[in-house]
């Protein structure tokens, strides 16, 4: 079976959620993981999955998935991580965190990530936006806290769940709750009748599926 996903889930997966859904079923899946705008190229592009997993509004457009198969799996906040090495700053309000970022040597986050595009306008709302760009260290895609640890950045700004994939880096923890920004992520079939699909996303929503999220930072929906 083949499985678009966003990079969110990705550690919970790898962690042994996947290996127990072939464990249970026989059922071998092979995932291609991007953020969320890039598996919408990949579909634009004529690739198609038997389940995609990806931000829910992204669905409303994918008129080539079956979205009566839709379901709600989980959720994550914004997070901020340091190198393995540094203390961990304050983040606790959202003139901390403006402290934070404008101290900062160079922040690294998302070019194409659901964190790293409302990143980019959060630093515009705050009024920070040039003076955080003019050294900011911006990432195509993939796990951004990578950055913080091989010295590109001192500050990394992703999802939760997509920093905890690299455990060398510190999370200082979560935005502040005034500037937080969930993602809700949602699975579904290409078609309605896929029996392994819908076997896979029953999967999705199992007690095992759950503790594996808790585990890798991100919430139930």
């Amino acid at each position: 079976m083949k499985l678009f996903s966003t990079l969110a889930v990705k550690k919970a997966f790898d962690d042994g959620l996947l290996a127990e859904f072939t464990r249970r079923t026989g059922i071998v899946v092979e995932g291609v993981y991007d953020p969320t705008t890039q598996l919408e190229a990949r579909i634009a592009a004529g690739e198609r999955p038997d389940v995609m997993i990806a931000i829910t509004p992204a669905f409303a457009g994918l008129d080539v998935l079956d979205l009566s198969t839709q379901v709600p799996i989980a959720k994550t906040g914004v997070g901020l991580a340091v190198p393995p090495d540094a203390a961990l700053p304050d983040i606790s309000t959202v003139d901390a965190l403006v402290k934070v970022l404008l101290a900062a040597r160079s922040v690294a986050y998302s070019r194409t990530g659901a964190s790293g595009i409302y990143f980019a306008r959060l630093i515009k709302e705050l009024g920070i936006a040039e003076e955080v760009d003019a050294r900011a260290t911006v990432i195509e895609k993939g796990f951004i806290a990578h950055a913080v640890v091989d010295g590109r950045a001192d500050v990394a700004i992703q999802q939760l769940s997509e920093l905890r994939f690299v455990p060398e880096a510190r999370i200082a923890g979560p935005l502040p709750a005034e500037v937080q920004h969930y993602s809700e992520f949602s699975a579904v079939a290409a078609r309605a009748g896929d029996e392994e699909a819908a076997a896979f996303i029953r999967f999705l929503t199992s007690d095992a599926a759950r503790d594996a999220y808790a585990r890798t930072g991100l919430e139930l929906p």
